[in-house]
């Protein structure tokens, strides 16, 4: 059997066996030994954000003479291979680690000092370029990690709001197409007055925009950044200009807007940035499981249901039932979100488990909005694409439901009061005859009256009243 070659590093707790070809170190391969736990690697825009951090710090130390130029040089080369992507294999640490993310930070530092090395002239494990004393100068785990989950939180946003607009106007699209849609409304699962089609879909966008808008404010809380501030917060081993310098750096290159922290203890104590985003990222979560619901509901059929919409058939839905399919996308957006509210409880465990100078949760906190991020992303692009852009109306159903709701009797209130009207109501739900056809046979409505009452456009907006119950109304008083 043939035997993988190998290297040996050293770090201060022994000598070790690695693989000879890996780029990451010694302290990398105990990591990988240490934490089996769920075969989930770091998330591809952590690692390309760690990669622009690691960046600008090289930038400064250079700029400042804290690190040779040909060293520097060789470090910035080797940040924007893994910030394109090209050493993604060799970031190994499960996302479950130690405290703090100091085995994934290890990981960056020692992929980036080997390939640096390489590009120096030298080999893997001679470490010309040092993990320690070069790639991370002036740096700690500390403010190096909050500093990249910030960031890498910040880039997969940019990835999600494009998807929600398209939501949110496929929603208005929709609206506009059902706006003569008439339906019945249903308010605790029962009849409820008629409400058009397209103005549910209407409110859905309007949900969408508004979820949207509360992710983007939260996510400001992000930009503060503690980069800088070392170990504690107090910038131990730091150039004073340092701090300045590297996250300017980091600005340009990532193109999103970061500053300096106010406090840099602060930013290294409290993770509240990464609560308020996953917070917001849950309420997105929870519209999306109602409206969800919703559609499931309206599409259910198609002969014992709602079946008041149509949703485009994807796939068989059923492995005994021939001809069934099944509402598969909205089902997707459900589970999904409930990962989302899921994640954010891990996340306001993590954020609330600091203790004095540092909270050491953070690398749940990465994964868990990092994953929320991109499921609902992806969930909802496929939602959008696949259930919502291609929704069509069952306008005969609808009708019959606008029709038949007895809570059309609310209609009759301005005409022959609230009092007759349930009577109506009462016999229509004994008989099973229509609230209009009731009120006609009891000669309470004219046919003129009736027809005002059944204008569409009265029923769903705000209205002047009509000359007739204006004249109930002054009976009433006289």
């Amino acid at each position: 059997m043939a035997t993988t070659a190998t290297r040996q590093e050293k770090d201060s707790i022994g000598i070790k066996e690695i693989p000879a070809h890996v780029y990451y170190g010694v302290q990398t391969a105990r990591a990988v030994e240490n934490y089996p736990i769920s075969g989930m690697r770091a998330h591809p825009t952590l690692i390309k954000a760690i990669g622009m951090v690691k960046k600008a710090a090289a930038l400064a130390n250079k700029e400042l003479g804290l690190v040779d130029d040909k060293r520097a040089d060789a470090i910035i080369a080797a940040a924007d291979e893994v910030i394109a992507g090209k050493w993604n294999p060799e970031f190994v640490v499960d996302v479950f680690q130690a405290g703090a993310g100091v085995s994934f930070h290890m990981n960056s530092n020692e992929v980036i000092a080997n390939r640096a090395t390489e590009l120096m002239g030298g080999k893997l494990g001679e470490y010309t370029v040092h993990p320690n004393d070069h790639v991370n100068y002036g740096q700690s785990t500390n403010d190096v990690f909050p500093t990249t989950m910030r960031l890498g939180a910040l880039l997969a946003l940019e990835d999600l709001y494009p998807v929600l607009d398209s939501l949110a106007s496929a929603c208005e699209t929709k609206a506009k197409e059902f706006h003569n849609v008439m339906k019945s409304g249903r308010t605790h699962m029962q009849d409820a007055v008629p409400i058009r089609l397209g103005q549910e879909f209407a409110a859905y966008g309007v949900a969408v925009r508004k979820c949207t808008d509360s992710i983007r404010r939260a996510s400001d809380s992000l930009r503060e950044l503690g980069l800088g501030g070392s170990a504690v917060g107090t910038g131990i081993n730091t150039h004073p200009d340092y701090r300045e310098k590297a996250i300017a750096n980091l600005a340009k290159m990532a193109g999103v807007k970061v500053v300096p922290a106010k406090d840099m203890r602060w930013a290294m104590q409290s993770n509240w940035a990464m609560a308020e985003v996953s917070g917001a990222l849950r309420n997105l979560a929870l519209e999306v499981i109602r409206i969800s619901n919703d559609v499931r509901m309206m599409s259910s059929g198609p002969n014992t249901g709602f079946a008041e919409i149509n949703l485009p058939s994807l796939q068989p839905g059923s492995s005994i039932m021939p001809g069934k399919i099944n509402p598969v996308m909205p089902e997707l957006a459900a589970m999904v979100s409930f990962q989302v509210v899921g994640n954010d409880t891990a996340v306001a465990m993590a954020v609330q488990a600091g203790q004095l100078e540092l909270n050491v949760m953070m690398p749940t906190m990465s994964y868990s909005v990092m994953q929320s991020i991109t499921i609902m992303t992806n969930m909802l692009r496929q939602f959008t694409n696949f259930c919502v852009a291609g929704i069509t109306a069952n306008e005969k159903r609808c009708e019959y439901y606008a029709q038949s709701t007895v809570s059309l009797a609310t209609a009759l209130n301005p005409y022959i009061g609230y009092a007759k009207a349930a009577e109506i109501v009462k016999e229509s739900v004994a008989t099973g005859r229509s609230i209009i056809d009731i009120a006609r046979e009891k000669r309470l409505l004219t046919e003129a009256e009736i027809a005002e009452i059944l204008d569409p456009v009265r029923m769903t907006e705000p209205q002047y009243p009509l000359d007739a119950a204006k004249d109930r109304e002054k009976k009433v008083k006289s």
